[in-house]
C-alpha cells in the first residue's frame, strides 16, 4: 500500500504505519475537530503533469476530518501516486479535484475500509465550479479540463490547468503555514498563523496582525556619501507592521564633500530598497540636515532623495523617518 491511513483498520495497523503517519494532537477547528490540512515539508503532495491525462501526486503526510462523530484520519502516502483524468466533456468545461479520501465503511455507505488518492470530478458546466467533496476528502489540488480534452486532443496543459489547493495544518499550538484559503477563522484566542510576510494572532474574534521585531538592515549609498553623517551613525532601514498597515523606519545619517551640494543628484542609494519597501506612492517626509530643515523623498522606484534647500551643509539626519507603504 502506498496510501496508509492510522486508526482506520479494526485490525492490522502495522507499527510502520504507526510511525509513517502524523500523530499527536493536531490544530483544533472545534471542539471535537481538527484542521484537517497537508502536513508541511519539502514537496508535500506536490502534483505533476506526467502524460497527456495523467497527474502524479508526490509523498506526503496530512490529517484527514471526517464527520465530527468519526473524528480525524493521520494519512501518508509513502510512494508517488499516478491519476489519470477522465476526457473532457464533448461541450463543457469541468474542473476535477484531486482529493486524500479515507473510505470507512462504519460511517459511510461505501463498503470498503481504505484511505486512497483519487480524482473527484466537477459538473460540465458553464462556467464550470469545483466539486463540493465527501467527508472525509481533503482537497488538495484542482485540474481545468476544458471541453473537447483527450490524449487524441493533446492533452491537458499542466502549467495552465493546476491549481494548488493544498492547505496546511500543524500540531496543537504550533503556528499554521501559509497555503490555500488564508480566510479561514482561527479555533481559540492565542492561535497563531504565517501570513506570508509575518505572525497574526487570533484575538477570538479576528486575525492580528504581530509587529515583528527584526533586525535593522544596511542601506548601500551611492558614491560621495558616508555614513555616520553628523555623528548619528550607519543608515539603516526595517520594515514593521502597526495596526495592521506595514511601515518602513530609517536610523542613522550620512555626510558629503561639498557644503549645499549633496552628491548624485540627491539621490541616496547605489542599491535601491525591495520590492516590499517601496512606498505605493511618492511620500516626502521632513528631515534634520546640516544648516536646514530639508525632505526626503522615499520614491515608488525604491530610491531615497534629499530635496536639499538653501544654507544646507554637509548632513544630513535620517534617525526617526518613518512612512506608510500602502496606498
Amino acid at each position: 500500500m502506498t496510501v496508509r491511513a492510522g486508526w482506520l483498520l479494526p485490525a492490522g495497523q502495522t507499527r510502520e504505519d504507526t510511525r509513517l503517519v502524523p500523530l499527536g494532537t493536531m490544530a483544533p477547528e472545534s471542539a471535537m475537530t481538527s484542521r484537517d490540512g497537508v502536513i508541511a515539508g519539502g514537496t508535500a503532495l506536490a502534483a505533476t503533469g506526467i502524460a497527456a491525462m495523467q497527474v502524479q501526486l508526490a509523498v506526503g503526510r496530512a490529517l484527514v476530518q471526517g464527520t465530527d462523530a468519526q473524528g480525524a484520519y493521520p494519512v501518508a502516502v509513502t510512494a508517488p501516486e499516478t491519476l489519470t483524468v477522465a476526457d473532457g466533456h464533448a461541450q463543457f468545461g469541468r474542473i476535477d479535484a484531486v482529493v486524500l479520501r479515507v473510505l470507512d465503511s462504519s460511517y459511510d455507505i461505501n463498503g470498503q475500509t481504505l484511505a486512497r488518492a483519487e480524482i473527484i470530478q466537477g459538473a460540465a458546466t458553464s462556467p464550470p465550479v469545483a466539486p463540493t467533496l465527501p467527508a472525509a476528502a481533503l482537497r488538495l489540488w484542482e485540474i481545468t479540463v476544458p471541453a473537447g480534452t483527450s490524449a487524441g486532443t493533446g492533452g491537458i496543459t499542466w502549467a495552465s490547468a493546476l491549481a494548488d489547493r493544498r492547505r496546511y495544518t500543524s500540531s496543537y499550538a504550533g503556528i499554521i503555514p501559509r497555503g490555500w484559503g488564508l480566510g479561514f477563522s482561527g479555533s481559540y484566542p492565542g492561535q497563531y498563523r504565517d501570513n506570508g510576510t509575518g505572525l497574526d494572532r487570533w484575538d477570538g474574534a479576528a486575525w492580528q496582525p504581530l509587529e515583528p521585531t527584526v533586525g535593522w538592515t544596511p542601506l548601500t549609498l551611492a558614491s560621495g556619501y558616508t555614513n555616520n553623517g553628523n555623528a548619528q551613525g550607519d543608515i539603516k532601514y526595517r520594515r514593521i507592521t502597526v495596526a495592521g498597515v506595514p511601515f518602513l523606519q530609517l536610523r542613522g545619517g550620512v555626510s558629503w564633500a561639498t557644503s549645499g551640494s549633496p552628491p548624485n543628484t540627491g539621490n541616496l542609494l547605489t542599491a535601491v530598497l525591495p520590492a516590499n519597501c517601496r512606498p505605493a506612492a511618492l511620500t516626502s517626509v521632513p528631515i534634520a540636515a546640516g544648516g536646514a530643515a530639508i525632505k526626503l523623498d522615499a520614491q515608488t522606484s525604491g530610491q531615497l532623495r534629499l530635496i536639499s534647500s538653501a544654507g544646507l551643509t554637509t548632513w544630513a539626519a535620517l534617525s526617526g523617518v518613518q512612512y506608510p507603504l500602502d496606498a
